[in-house]
């Protein structure tokens, strides 16, 4: 599933198409998709003007000025494409309008003429409509922890989260409610920038070292958001694009390889936590 730096890379390719942009009507091509759509969700977007686009853990969510607010989420195999009307405005995110594919199940048709196609082979993405006032209390959205790029994720905070926690680091950083928006790929990478075994209980690792590990997962997510995220199997961007930091990964995948720590003799290992699979270095993760 993609991780907060694929998010984030999709949204930041939609942004300059779609904000200051009307939806002038939306073709859904099925009821629904990991869940049905909400009733007359076509007729709530049809006129409504796109204000902002921000991103909330592994959601995009997109402010309109009927004072709704969209969600879209990719689920294991979602793409959001743009296809452009030939006026130059979407820039290198522009790809010519051509017919709707079979997999195109969510069709948004802009003023500008650009349409935005959601696009899910395995239907397990997410699109809804609900009234920005509900928003605290959305069953997607209302108990995901802090993002781990602001500033209410902190040592203090993260110590208090893991408090008599028994459970591995690597499962609790994976747990939406403690932060939102990391997945195993880049838990994976962090814990080993930070010198962390992913096996260890987080009830027992001191401030100091959730420090540094808070440290890690801002620098990983920030590198990876700079190389356009990591394409795994079906991820594409909002321009079809594949991503690159998974070219740069130090671990994930990394099976048998040496450890590139600097003086470390160690090789990266696969063992399985909670039926995925965790890479690190057995040397130098303590």
């Amino acid at each position: 599933m993609p991780e907060l730096p694929e998010v984030e890379t999709v949204r930041r390719g939609l942004q300059p198409v779609m904000e200051g942009q009307a939806i002038t009507h939306v073709e859904l091509r099925r009821e629904g998709l990991r869940w049905p759509f909400r009733d007359g969700m076509a007729g709530r977007l049809a006129g409504a003007t796109v204000e902002n686009l921000r991103r909330r853990g592994k959601y995009i969510l997109c402010d309109l000025s009927s004072g709704d607010v969209l969600l879209l989420h990719l689920g294991m195999s979602g793409r959001i494409q743009i296809h452009g009307a030939g006026t130059g405005q979407v820039g290198v995110f522009h790809h010519d309008a051509g017919a709707v594919g079979r997999h195109d199940h969510v069709v948004f048709h802009l003023t500008s003429g650009t349409l935005i196609v959601f696009n899910d082979a395995r239907r397990f993405g997410m699109v809804d409509l609900f009234p920005a006032t509900g928003e605290a209390d959305h069953f997607l959205l209302r108990n995901l922890g802090p993002e781990p790029l602001g500033n209410a994720f902190d040592a203090a905070r993260l110590k208090a989260a893991f408090a008599n926690k028994r459970t591995s680091v690597k499962s609790a950083l994976l747990d939406q409610r403690i932060v939102a928006g990391l997945g195993n790929i880049y838990v994976c990478e962090a814990l080993w920038r930070a010198g962390i075994s992913p096996v260890r209980k987080a009830g027992a690792i001191g401030e100091r070292r959730l420090e540094a590990l808070i440290s890690a997962i801002r620098e990983v997510l920030l590198d990876a958001i700079e190389s356009g995220g990591s394409t795994l199997r079906d991820f594409r961007h909002a321009d079809g694009e594949l991503g690159y930091f998974q070219h740069r990964f130090a671990v994930y995948d990394q099976e048998g390889k040496p450890c590139r720590t600097p003086d470390c003799k160690g090789k990266i290992r696969r063992i399985t936590q909670a039926g995925r699979s965790t890479y690190y270095c057995a040397h130098c993760q303590r």
